[in-house]
């Protein structure tokens, strides 16, 4: 039996054909053109999860179900999108909008849970009963699992973290990737756009005080993030991701540090701090635990 994974992103559409043993044999990559309606976007989504099918020659009956990480507050159960800041999505009943042109089961869930379950299942928080995962890009994205299941909340915005109230500000204004940009070119008085993460490491990596300086601070901010959070929910294991992780061995260190020293040594000795290792594969492997969860729950 084959499965389609399907990470919904405001700028890419990525979708995955998988097997049984969570393997990703076929992936296809299309534009997104967030501007357009749901409907035009949803379209574009069914028709290449039936493109996948008929080049590897499936029929519906080959194929198990569609699952799809999206951004913004979904309910999984009733398979709608509530609300996605980067796309035109409001209220948006996302399975059947999808089951107008392909006839499978669809299952939906928020992009941040589908890469925490993916981590869980199958990267840095395997073997877990209890995980946090963040992903550190424009804002800070955030979930966490549970017994093998997202905890959603009383109304679904479980594990929104970005929004955390942090010295007068946010979780995320102050710890995202986007920041340390910004403030590298405000030090330097040069455009953003000139700027980027790797960049900004490079630099810090040849001794560049200002990026030194930059990143240093969001390290502290992240570590006094995570442990507030860690003081809730007292995670095994918490797993960073976003394309600044990518930068583990200079990040490890500053990140793990920070953590400690805003922790009891009786919950930081016990926490493991991991980084994400699914990557770009996150939302599609996130996508198909999703569902295979809910045919559980079924």
């Amino acid at each position: 039996m084959y499965y389609i994974g399907v990470d919904l992103g405001g700028t890419t559409i990525k979708a995955g054909l998988l097997n049984s043993d969570y393997e990703i044999i076929k992936k296809v990559v299309i534009p997104t053109g967030a501007e357009r309606s749901s409907e035009e976007v949803l379209r574009d989504m069914a028709m290449l999860c039936r493109e996948i099918m008929q080049e590897h020659n499936l029929t519906e009956e080959d194929v198990h179900s569609i699952g799809i990480g999206s951004p913004g507050i979904a309910s999984p159960i009733e398979g709608i999108i509530h609300y996605a800041s980067n796309l035109n999505f409001n209220e948006v009943n996302v399975r059947n909008e999808i089951q107008k042109y392909i006839n499978l089961p669809v299952y939906v869930e928020n992009d941040a849970n589908c890469a925490a379950l993916a981590e869980h299942f199958a990267g840095g928080a395997k073997g877990s009963k209890i995980s946090l995962c963040l992903t550190i890009g424009t804002g800070i994205g955030g979930a966490i699992i549970i017994n093998n299941e997202v905890y959603h909340g009383a109304f679904g915005s479980g594990g929104e973290v970005g929004y955390m109230n942090m010295m007068g500000s946010t979780f995320q204004k102050l710890g995202a990737s986007s920041v340390l940009v910004k403030k590298v070119a405000e030090m330097k008085n040069i455009d953003e756009k000139d700027i980027n993460g790797k960049y900004i490491f490079d630099k810090a990596k040849d001794g560049d005080p200002d990026c030194i300086k930059a990143i240093e601070e969001l390290t502290e901010v992240l570590g006094e993030g995570i442990a507030n959070i860690c003081y809730i929910i007292n995670p095994e294991v918490v797993v960073l991701g976003g394309g600044i992780m990518a930068q583990r061995e200079y990040l490890y260190d500053k990140i793990r540090s920070s953590m400690d020293k805003n922790l009891i040594p009786f919950i930081g000795d016990k926490t493991r701090l991991e980084f994400a290792v699914n990557e770009n594969k996150a939302g599609m492997l996130g996508a198909y635990f999703n569902f295979i969860n809910m045919q559980k729950k079924r």
